[in-house]
Parts: C-alpha cells; structure tokens; sequence
C-alpha cells in the first residue's frame, strides 16, 4: 500500500470511480508534470445529490451543505488524476483548486463553501495539500450543480 493509499484508509476516504464527461471533454490531461482536471461535479453513484443555487433561504442548498459537496467533488478531482498517474503517491503538491459556486445574488460565502475541497487535500496530502485558490460565485453550473471544482497537481 503506498502512503496516501494507508492515509486514505486511516481517513475513511474512498476514492470514488471515475465520473465520466458529461461533454466533449476529458476528465484529466498531463502536461508536463502537472495534471489540470477539468471541473468536476459532486456526483455521487452517477448523480448529483442536490441541484440548485447556495445561499440562505428558502429553496436554497446551505453553505454546509454545499461545502460538502465541495468535497465530493474534490475526491472525483482525484480519481481524474488517479486515472492519468495511476497511482495518486505519485502527487507531490496540489499546485492550484479553482471552485465555482452557483450563488444566490446575496451569497458572499464562497469562500467557505469551496474550504471543503482545500480542506480534504489537506488532510489527505499534508503540506503538499496546501494551495493556491480561486472560490468564484456564478449564476448556474452545469446540471444545475451547485458546485464545482477543478485542481492542478504536480507529480513525480
């Protein structure tokens, strides 16, 4: 077992399989020594567990509950790059996350929503799961997700 594969388990973290593209796209390309995921949903068994706009309110997903959705998709960000290297020990530095939360006009918590990615690379990766960040507010997202996350990971 190489040593993010014993840390995953001492977490209770299963990387999930795969999400395959919902468009003309590939879910992971190489260039270099860095691996740039496309966005990924927080799709859970081929379906998103909620759709919609984050805010407060009625009819609107929960700054909690969206950060958690935020880590979902950070674990599918994974098994894109998982899926080019192979073996996700060879991951030296999660370089860049870049979220998108579909916001309610009034929502101003991005920030927050997308800590649960930055978060779980964190405890995943260590020191080398400390990143630069953009958490970005949109109108709408593709299915009606209501987050979104990419990463660029450096690899040996």
């Amino acid at each position: 077992m190489s040593n993010i594969e014993a840390r995953l388990a001492e977490l209770g973290i299963d990387i999930p399989d795969l999400v395959p593209p919902v468009a003309a796209y590939t879910p992971a390309v190489i260039h270099g020594d860095l691996v740039f995921t496309s966005g990924q949903l927080p799709m859970v068994s081929g379906a998103l567990p909620a759709t919609g706009k984050v805010g407060e309110g009625h009819g609107l997903i929960p700054a909690s509950d969206a950060k958690e959705y935020a880590r979902i998709c950070a674990l599918n960000a994974l098994a894109a790059v998982k899926s080019v290297l192979g073996d996700l020990n060879r991951v030296t530095r999660v370089v860049k996350v870049v979220g998108f939360v579909s916001s309610d006009p009034a929502f101003t918590g991005q920030p927050g929503v997308i800590n649960g990615a930055s978060e779980v690379l964190g405890e995943i990766f260590g020191d080398a799961g400390i990143h630069s960040r953009s958490a970005v507010g949109v109108a709408v997202l593709p299915l009606d997700a209501p987050v979104e996350v990419e990463i660029i990971v450096s690899f040996k």
